[in-house]
């Protein structure tokens, strides 16, 4: 059994209090900032339409036509980040002011390739959605080169060419996977394997799960970091197997073949707890949880449905799965059961990027239309849609605070959308809540709807709650103190 310790959950919450206010209004990777579709800030609207008159909700800012692109936006305070690919010969990023979308600096290399003809109508452009760890943008281009960018100048800081370095073959559909970033370091599947780099020096640590590259090998997927039994593993899916590598020495603890036709393990697994969710081309969807028993890692596949993932990353929310199929209908699994408990009627387009907050799943779909689904496993339940671009929109949308970033084929643009709250400072600054904490309570997971109902009516605390007695504690003493001299 995975166990999660008191003393990692209090530090996770005292860290995700500390962020909360910069990241919230930041996109640093794919994703979003946690790299599962999961939004923190503003309260989303209830539609993305007037109820009276049908119109938008969503009051465009800017848009800046651009070359075409994969690529989603990354959002930092101040920049939005951009890339395209040029005269089918030129990798270009575009650091654009947040608030006027202006050019602040545009940097850029050599690095066009030729898809293979069955995938040349998807286009030969950028693809991998970069990294931003506050003070470096790392980009990848499409010939297995891996760029660190100065994000106030566009400096290039260093560049990692792959294939240059260990001799490695093209990836025929290009550099796909999107960079993680995690304290000093910097994971990716690049150089025919997965691999750990120095972020500040570029120096490859070390490399894992090598495969031949080309067109069979070269991974699309991109990686996931979990915290398990006081220790970080990379949650990797390669185009043959899922597996779960240690984050400092590259030691693969556990793994599983996952079958797609010609290994097109495209999505990211999607990570609840210790239960893994993925689905594959032709290979269908399956659910695992891994198991530490002895010091030793297992992975048990808990559950398969046929029914078949593609591009699109899922999310979970109260522990159902909402995919996106390869016959582009929506679905909802048990993620504990993996019962099927609905697929809508209703056919969209081919890709979706999905993110969810609240019980609210925001749907960017390819074809341009912006999409608003409540979370319900009852029941499929679109509340709203509307069409946002008469272009494709095949780049991972971005999401900070009332602010939506939309990455059309050929532009991009910024929204913000009517109806969500936040409350301000007087000085419209950062979000603050004018109020006092009676009781604060800290628990080592993700609490199920069932559970939050518990705690609120007291019943949850009669079997396992543990209250502080305020007597003796070094708050009260001082307090006694400065009431008394």
């Amino acid at each position: 059994m995975i166990k999660i310790g008191l003393r990692s959950s209090v530090l996770c919450l005292l860290i995700s209090i500390i962020l909360h206010n910069s990241t919230a209004k930041e996109w640093r990777g794919w994703r979003g900032n946690t790299r599962n579709g999961q939004v923190s800030g503003v309260d989303w609207p209830e539609r993305l339409t007037s109820f009276d008159t049908g119109e938008s909700n969503l009051q465009k800012l800017w848009r800046v036509e651009l070359g075409p692109s994969y690529s989603g936006p990354i959002v930092s305070e101040e920049l939005v980040f951009a890339t395209e690919t040029t005269n089918k010969k030129k990798e270009i990023v575009h650091a654009l002011d947040r608030k006027s979308g202006k050019t602040v600096w545009k940097t850029h290399w050599i690095g066009s390739m030729k898809v293979p003809f069955f995938a040349v109508r998807n286009g030969s452009w950028i693809r991998s959605t970069p990294a931003y760890d506050g003070e470096r943008l790392y980009v990848a281009g499409m010939r297995d080169v891996l760029v660190c960018l100065d994000v106030k100048s566009g400096q290039k800081l260093w560049v990692k060419d792959f294939m240059g370095e260990l001799g490695t073959p093209l990836p025929r559909f290009g550099f796909v996977c999107s960079p993680l970033v995690n304290g000093q370091d910097l994971y990716v599947q690049a150089g025919a394997s997965f691999a750990k780099l120095d972020k500040v020096t570029g120096e490859i640590q070390w490399r894992t799960l090598i495969d031949g590259g080309g067109m069979y090998g070269s991974a699309f997927s991109s990686p996931y970091m979990v915290g398990w039994e006081d220790q970080n593993q990379v949650i990797v899916q390669t185009r043959t197997r899922l597996a779960g590598v240690d984050s400092t020495d590259g030691q693969v603890h556990w793994s599983v073949e996952i079958p797609a036709f010609r290994g097109m393990n495209i999505l990211t697994p999607t990570v609840d707890q210790n239960r893994i969710f993925t689905s594959t081309y032709r290979g269908g969807s399956f659910a695992f949880k891994v198991v530490s028993e002895a010091g030793k890692w297992r992975v048990e596949k808990t559950w398969d449905d046929p029914a078949q993932g593609y591009m699109s990353s899922p999310v979970i929310v109260d522990d159902h799965v909402y995919l996106h199929l390869r016959n582009q209908r929506l679905a909802c699994f048990n993620l504990e059961t993996g019962d099927k408990q609905w697929t809508s009627r209703q056919r969209f387009g081919q890709y979706m990027s999905l993110v969810t907050k609240d019980r609210k799943i925001l749907a960017l779909d390819e074809r341009g239309i912006l999409l608003l689904f409540r979370a319900n496993p009852d029941q499929f339940e679109q509340i709203d849609q509307v069409r946002i671009s008469e272009q494709p929109t095949w780049g991972h949308l971005a999401i900070c605070g009332n602010e939506i970033f939309i990455r059309e084929l050929q532009a991009i643009s910024a929204y913000r959308w009517d109806g969500s709250t936040e409350v301000m400072d007087a000085n419209n600054q950062e979000p603050y809540w004018d109020g006092v904490l009676d009781e604060l309570s800290l628990w080592h997971k993700t609490l199920k709807a069932q559970e939050v109902k518990w705690a609120m009516d007291g019943t949850i605390f009669d079997e396992s709650g543990t209250s502080v007695d305020p007597v003796g504690k070094l708050t009260t003493t001082w307090g006694q103190l400065k009431l008394t001299n």
